[in-house]
């Protein structure tokens, strides 16, 4: 199973160590267009501030994040999934898994980055400012960017198992499987069951939930119909759209917003 996340805005601080090194990185078919959009992003922000705070969309008290991105390459880093924060990530609780859950979350989950492209929760990154709907000066949009080398690397990367993908629709736009691939991939949407709205918070969480879930219980389906399976022998209430020869649609109910 390949579990597929979005990052979060926010991010904790960069760690006191050993500084990036792309090449550590997972995913090395990715690593000439991440030194590509990591230059131009630190070129950038050692420029005007004024252009690089409007390129990259940041308000004036995010100027800060300006600096970050200057340090890129110097900075320490630690294991992305301590660097990614928020309401998913908070839910999903890496660092309170047990060894068994932790071992599948290194294996199994992928995070998508406008400035990585996508990285294992175990790749060692500095904190950064860099989202995937940024149209950098020499690049160009990043969803549009990273199309063709995640072309070439993310189908190997999905092996012959489940596709989970619980990306928001920016980093959607990075990557979308095709062909066999997008015939065992399923999407999903969180819904309030009384209203059927979807409320970014809750959503959020329980994606995160969701995840802890599969990786604490073992789980390990090999389709999107095993997933559905798998959901409700957890207790989720799942409703399954089956498309073929594209990725099922899964709408998760919840009752209660928090």
């Amino acid at each position: 199973m390949l579990v597929l996340l979005p990052p979060s805005e926010g991010k904790a601080a960069s760690g006191r160590g050993a500084p990036l090194r792309t090449e550590s990185l997972s995913l090395p078919g990715l690593n000439a267009a991440r030194e590509e959009v990591l230059t131009e992003l630190v070129d950038l922000c050692g420029g005007d501030e004024d252009k690089a705070r409007d390129v990259l969309g940041l308000s004036e008290g995010l100027r800060g994040e300006i600096a970050k991105n200057r340090e890129l390459r110097t900075a320490g880093a630690r294991p992305a999934g301590e660097i990614y924060t928020g309401v998913l990530y908070d839910a999903l609780g890496l660092a309170s898994l047990d060894a068994a859950a932790k071992r599948r979350a290194a294996k199994s989950l992928l995070v998508f980055s406008g400035l990585w492209g996508a990285v294992r929760v175990t790749d060692r990154i500095p904190s950064y400012r860099c989202s995937m709907g940024v149209k950098l000066p020499g690049l160009g949009a990043l969803g549009a960017y990273w199309r063709a080398p995640m072309a070439d690397v993310l189908p190997e990367a999905a092996g012959s198992g489940l596709v989970l993908d619980l990306r928001s629709a920016a980093y959607a736009t990075a990557w979308k499987p095709k062909g066999e691939v997008a015939g065992r991939t399923a999407t999903v949407r969180v819904l309030h069951a009384p209203t059927r709205k979807v409320v970014s918070h809750f959503n959020k969480a329980t994606k995160g939930r969701i995840v802890r879930s599969l990786l604490t219980a073992g789980a390990a389906p090999k389709d999107p119909a095993e997933l559905v399976e798998a959901l409700r022998d957890l207790g989720y209430v799942v409703e399954a759209a089956a498309r073929a020869g594209a990725a099922w649609a899964l709408d998760v109910l919840v009752d209660e917003v928090h």
